[in-house]
């Protein structure tokens, strides 16, 4: 799926010149997280976040007079002189899985979306990246998730289907663990039922080891090596 189909378009953006006290209270009244800057032809020049507001607060350490007196000169200063310029973007033409790795790597939490010449189409935030693999595996209907332990070999996730399909029971998705053992992978299927007590059974009867989801990552894990 491509971000163009699942990021926020209803934007709300500020220009370079817009003052901080403005752009202060659109990220209130919106909670908004990150705001996009704009030239006026809509091409993307920068973006303001809650740290870049929070930086540009005066010191905690004045008394609340003090405060509140630099608090208003600081809100008239222009949003272009504390943005980050050239922010990180992705393409409209990226997908979940891009999007969701460059925000991992970066630790940002959005992503501006441009088109070729760089005008602003969208923004792609954690919050939107969620949304849309909650909808891509169908967790948001009634299921039960699965963790089942198989054999590093081809056609073990095809039996899974097949006992599933069996019990005539669908599935909302299915994840497979990058990491288990040299010879074992654990997939993760979400069934569209609560009822698996026979498909736990007919799996347990063709081979398979299961376990509780919520453990497998801290109890089954292998060792790192000292």
């Amino acid at each position: 799926m491509f971000v163009s189909q699942t990021m926020n378009t209803d934007l709300i953006a500020v220009q370079p010149q817009t003052k901080l006290a403005e752009a202060r209270v659109l990220m209130q009244k919106n909670n908004f997280r990150h705001l996009p800057v704009v030239d006026q032809d809509g091409k993307l020049v920068g973006i303001i976040t809650d740290r870049d507001m929070r930086d540009a607060h005066p010191s905690s350490l004045l008394d609340e007079e003090d405060y509140q007196r630099t608090l208003e000169k600081v809100m008239e200063h222009r949003v272009e002189e504390v943005m980050t310029k050239n922010p990180l973007t992705i393409s409209v033409y990226f997908t979940l899985q891009d999007a969701l790795m460059v925000i991992g790597k970066k630790k940002v939490g959005a992503l501006p979306v441009v088109d070729e010449d760089g005008y602003l189409k969208g923004i792609m935030s954690t919050r939107d990246l969620l949304s849309a693999f909650v909808n891509i595996m169908g967790i948001e209907e009634p299921g039960t998730l699965l963790c089942i332990l198989v054999n590093e070999q081809p056609g073990q996730l095809k039996k899974i289907v097949d006992i599933a399909t069996e019990e005539n029971v669908s599935m909302g998705s299915v994840l497979v663990a990058k990491y288990w053992d040299n010879e074992k992978r654990a997939i993760f299927p979400y069934l569209l039922t609560n009822n698996v007590i026979s498909i736990k059974r007919k799996l347990l009867e063709a081979g398979f080891d299961l376990f509780d989801p919520m453990k497998w990552y801290l109890d089954q894990l292998p060792k790192t090596k000292e």
